[in-house]
C-alpha cells in the first residue's frame, strides 16, 4: 500500500457508511489523517474501526444541510489537526424516485437539500484554511444521473455540484487550491444501514414506487457499455487519485466514472 496521504489531512463528509466509509478507510491506509463527518452516530463505528487498523482518525456528529453544520466540522479538523489537505464532499443520494410529475414540492426541496447545500456548505466553511495556506484539494462527488430517469430534482442538485466545481476552479486557481469532481455511476452497495428515504430502504417502499426504482436500476445498466454497477472499490479510486499529488495540475474536471456512461 503507498503512503501518497502521508502528512495530508482530509474531511471525508458522509462518511457514516457507503462510499464516505470506504473512502475514509483508504485515505487512512494510504497515511493520511482523516475526519469522518456525518449526522448518524455511526460515523463513530467508522472511525473507530480505522484507528484500531492503526490509522489516524476522529468523527464529528453535524448535520451538514446547514452552514453552522458544516461551520463545526471544519473547527473540528483545524482544531484538532491543525490543517486541511483535502475536502471529499460526499453527502447527497437520491432520496424520492419517480416521475418529475409525482413529485411533492416538499420532496423536491428535500432532494436539493441533500444533494446541493452540503457540497456549498462545507466548501465554503473550509475554503478560506485552504487559500490562507495556499493549498488544498476539493473533491466533489457527482453523479453521471445527471442524465437519468425518475430523479429529475438529484439530477438539478449534482448539476449544480458541476458548475459549482467548474466555477470554484477559476476562482481558487491562483490561490492554490484545486477544485475537482468524480460524477460515479450506479454502485453495488450494502443495504443502507440508514435510509435515505424516510419510508425505508428502495424494496421497502410502496409498490409502485419500487417498480419506478428497478426501472431506474435497468435504465443505469443499459446505459454503461459494461453492462453493470461499479463495486465501492472502483468508485474511490477515482476519487483517491484526484486528491493526490499524481493530479496535481487537474482543475475543473469532472471526471465521469460511469462505465461508459458520460451522464
Amino acid at each position: 500500500m503507498s503512503k501518497r496521504f502521508r502528512g495530508k489531512v482530509a474531511i471525508v463528509t458522509g462518511s457514516a457508511q457507503g462510499i464516505g466509509a470506504v473512502l475514509a478507510g483508504k485515505f487512512a491506509q494510504e497515511g493520511g489523517t482523516v475526519v469522518l463527518a456525518d449526522r448518524s452516530p455511526l460515523v463513530q463505528e467508522v472511525a473507530q474501526k480505522i484507528q484500531e487498523s492503526g490509522g489516524t482518525a476522529s468523527a464529528v456528529e453535524v448535520d451538514l444541510e446547514t452552514y453552522s453544520g458544516a461551520e463545526e466540522m471544519a473547527l473540528h479538523a483545524i482544531n484538532t489537526y491543525g490543517q486541511v489537505d483535502v475536502l471529499f464532499n460526499n453527502v447527497g443520494g437520491t432520496i424520492w424516485t419517480r416521475p418529475f410529475e409525482k413529485y411533492e414540492p416538499s420532496h423536491i426541496e428535500d432532494e436539493i437539500r441533500r444533494s446541493l447545500f452540503p457540497t456549498l456548505w462545507c466548501t465554503r466553511a473550509v475554503l478560506p484554511f485552504m487559500v490562507e495556506r495556499a493549498k488544498g484539494v476539493v473533491v466533489n462527488v457527482s453523479s453521471i444521473a445527471t442524465k437519468s430517469i425518475y430523479r429529475v430534482p438529484y439530477a438539478a442538485a449534482k448539476g449544480g455540484v458541476n458548475a459549482l466545481t467548474a466555477s470554484l476552479a477559476m476562482e481558487a486557481g491562483s490561490k492554490g487550491v484545486r477544485i475537482v469532481a468524480v460524477a460515479v455511476g450506479g454502485t453495488e452497495a450494502p443495504v443502507r444501514r440508514v435510509p435515505r428515504n424516510p419510508l425505508g430502504n428502495p424494496f421497502e417502499l410502496p409498490k409502485q414506487d419500487q417498480v419506478w426504482y428497478q426501472e431506474i436500476i435497468d435504465q443505469t445498466t443499459e446505459s454503461t457499455y459494461l453492462g453493470r454497477y461499479g463495486t465501492l472499490d472502483e468508485m474511490v479510486a477515482p476519487l483517491l487519485f484526484f486528491a493526490s499529488d499524481e493530479a496535481s495540475y487537474i482543475t475543473g474536471s469532472v471526471l465521469p466514472a460511469g462505465g461508459g456512461d458520460q451522464g
